[in-house]
């Protein structure tokens, strides 16, 4: 069979794959995330794109707050290897599903955090996208504007490893992704070196959150940083800026930007 043939045989099952979750009763609350990660080509090439500023194939990519594994099937589409991280039960079967079958995909069943040990997570049942590890992330979003209705309504204890942890058992990765709902610089203390280049999520309910992951990248290394708003694929600089010119950014961003990921590569000489 030829590669473009073993391609398309791939993408019909990744489909059936997608259709036999949406059918399923127990993912409801994953069927808007499914729909959105997985039903718009046009998102996906972009997505595909803008991702291989940062992989090439045989690179390693870590995904910390795997989710439903949309960024899982770009990096695979670009021909890196991923190690995945996912907390949530539900978005675990999830991810099993679409990528349980795949020798290039290692999926970690825990949370990642400062240091080994557990964590508490705080589950949104009818948003999992939301679910956090951060007790001040639900206190910044009850009342916030766009933020109303969310409730967190069940915990679990889960396992908690660190990226130091990963790099070691896995190897040095040439990209992280980091979205854990309000919990990235606590991902972020439990790194000791610099990474080749990494994405965190932001919010505006929580800006010192991206504060701090400046803060703590700088000490690391010498980064350069861009900003996606949103879901866009679209940098703000089209340029690597500073660890100060972005957080003046940030500061100004009006409410109503939301969230979205600060982009970080390492400067050369």
């Amino acid at each position: 069979m030829t590669d473009e043939a073993v391609d398309a045989v791939d993408a019909v099952d990744a489909v059936d794959a997608v259709d036999a979750l949406r059918a399923d009763p127990a993912m409801s609350p994953l069927r808007h995330s499914l729909e959105v990660s997985y039903g718009d080509p046009a998102r996906t090439a972009a997505m595909d794109a803008w991702y291989a500023r940062f992989l090439q194939p045989g690179d390693l990519a870590f995904d910390i707050g795997a989710h439903v594994g949309d960024r899982i099937g770009s990096f695979r589409r670009l021909g890196a290897r991923v190690v995945a991280l996912e907390p949530q039960p539900l978005c675990v079967r999830a991810v099993r599903t679409l990528y349980g079958g795949d020798a290039g995909v290692t999926l970690v069943p825990a949370a990642c955090a400062a240091a080994p040990g557990t964590v508490t997570l705080h589950l949104n049942s009818s948003n999992p996208t939301v679910s956090t590890a951060s007790p001040e992330f639900m206190r910044a979003a009850d009342g916030a504007v766009g933020w109303q209705g969310q409730v967190w309504d069940a915990q679990v204890e889960v396992a908690a490893t660190t990226l130091d942890a990963l790099i070691a058992g896995h190897g040095l990765p040439a990209f992280v992704k980091i979205d854990v709902e309000g919990f990235e610089d606590t991902v972020l203390a439990g790194l000791s070196h610099p990474l080749p280049a990494l994405s965190f999520e932001f919010t505006t309910i929580r800006r010192e959150v991206a504060l701090r992951c400046l803060d703590r990248l700088t000490s690391l290394g010498p980064y350069g940083f861009d900003l996606v708003l949103g879901d866009s694929h679209v940098p703000t600089f089209h340029r690597w800026v500073g660890a100060s010119e972005l957080a003046a950014h940030l500061r100004t961003l009006p409410h109503a930007a939301n969230s979205g990921d600060v982009y970080c590569r390492v400067r050369r000489p």
